[in-house]
């Protein structure tokens, strides 16, 4: 009787043990599958550390803001859009594990980012292509990114180096400079560049004397400046981010090197003015992607001074505002989360034809209703059109700006045209 008790008993234990497992086999996997589907997962691949720590935040913050609007607008696909954001520390190999976290532990669909292009260009390689994920970098513009053989997955909202080059070759000239020296951070951004930039202002009558590349994370740079100077240029054109570019034109201004310079959007930030002094850099002109005067653009920079206290002079941000949206307006417009079905209607919603949408919640609420009655769009970013080419590159005006009084103020707005075959600056064809 005592056997048989025993026997009854372990039975009776194994069964509820088993009940038990069986239950939570059913029970848990199916929460899992809610909390995947409850949420749409967008990655937000930023560098918030490193040589662009600076600018890391607020373009992240672009991304936030879309996902935001497109959320109040009723979510995509009905469900709420959540970004994830994870660092690349400015540095190629964190940024490719961070991207790696992103699409393999994080389950993002797509991703905006990375911000430099030596980091975008690893990321793509070894995580967007092979694993089929949809990037949009918002601000790298190497020519290089062009030339992928991506299976068009790679995408950007940002002109790339050959517009922004001809832009710094054109003002060069315009403000009357014969020749010039260039000293670029060296990486796919800085050669890009500044080939781009020498290209256009030799073409045009100028004199390239010099292109020196320097390294990041030195404590001198009279050595690089030596040599850029040495044939004793109008201006130096110094391409590169506010870390190292502060400490290289201190060291030019009191070594005596040069104080005559022009700038790429890689160093428009208030602190570069506040680390070597206004009063040195006062004048000084510089160029970045910019935006004209559009519903899209007013809707950004009023929503975000609402929602962050004020707007920053930095590049970029409406650019990651504009990666976030056409994310998700492909995903309604697919139907799906699916990165290939994202990849295969981003144009059907930011390209022509189509009617025009714009940013902020209530140009995503017309999205949404023209996408469901099956009618075409055409996205107007906030950081200009967003009119992907074959190569996924867009097409926008270039900012020219200058430091006066300390700050970083807007001089005009530059077009971009097309002829035979290469950018060139519209106003040179109305001269």
């Amino acid at each position: 009787m005592i056997k048989m008790k025993n026997i009854q008993s372990s039975t009776s234990r194994l069964l509820v043990g088993i009940v038990f497992v069986l239950m939570a086999a059913l029970v848990i996997p199916s929460a899992g599958v809610q909390a995947a589907d409850d949420k749409v997962k967008i990655g937000s691949l930023m560098a918030m550390s490193g040589a662009l720590a600076s600018y890391g935040p607020p373009i992240n913050r672009g991304v936030l803001l879309a996902a935001k609007h497109v959320n109040e607008a009723g979510g995509v696909l009905g469900k709420e859009v959540k970004i994830i954001t994870r660092d690349s520390k400015t540095d190629p190999t964190s940024g490719v594990d961070a991207a790696k976290k992103l699409v393999n532990v994080d389950g993002v669909s797509a991703f905006v980012g990375a911000l430099s292009s030596g980091v975008s260009m690893p990321v793509a390689e070894s995580v967007s292509i092979p694993n089929q994920v949809v990037q949009i970098s918002p601000s790298s513009t190497t020519p290089q990114l062009s030339g992928l053989e991506d299976d068009d997955y790679v995408f950007r909202t940002v002109p790339g180096d050959k517009l922004q080059g001809v832009i710094i070759g054109q003002l060069a000239l315009d403000l009357d400079y014969k020749s010039a020296s260039f000293l670029y951070v060296n990486n796919d951004y800085g050669k890009g560049l500044s080939d781009a930039a020498g290209a256009w202002f030799e073409d045009q009558g100028g004199e390239v004397l010099a292109k020196v590349p320097y390294e990041k994370g030195k404590a001198s740079y009279r050595g690089e400046l030596q040599e850029a100077t040495a044939k004793d240029p109008d201006v130096l054109i110094l391409i590169g981010y506010p870390e190292n570019g502060a400490n290289i034109l201190r060291q030019s201004i009191s070594g005596g090197y040069i104080t005559e310079f022009i700038f790429p959007d890689g160093m428009k930030a208030p602190e570069l003015i506040d680390n070597v002094g206004a009063q040195y850099l006062e004048g000084t002109y510089g160029t970045s992607p910019g935006s004209k005067d559009t519903p899209s653009a007013s809707t950004f920079k009023e929503t975000y001074t609402e929602e962050y206290g004020n707007t920053p002079p930095k590049p970029f941000m409406t650019n990651a505002y504009d990666a976030a949206a056409v994310i998700s307006l492909a995903m309604q417009k697919a139907g799906s989360t699916d990165s290939k079905a994202i990849r295969d209607n981003l144009r059907f919603v930011a390209n022509p034809p189509g009617e025009k949408v714009y940013a902020g919640v209530e140009g995503f609420k017309k999205a949404f209703q023209l996408l469901k009655e099956g009618k075409d769009i055409n996205y107007q970013g906030a950081g200009g059109s967003v009119d992907f080419n074959k190569d996924g590159d867009v097409v926008s005006p270039i900012e020219v700006w200058q430091v006066r009084n300390g700050e970083i103020t807007t001089v005009r707005i530059e077009e971009i045209a097309i002829k035979d075959g290469r950018f060139v600056p519209a106003k040179t064809l109305e001269e």
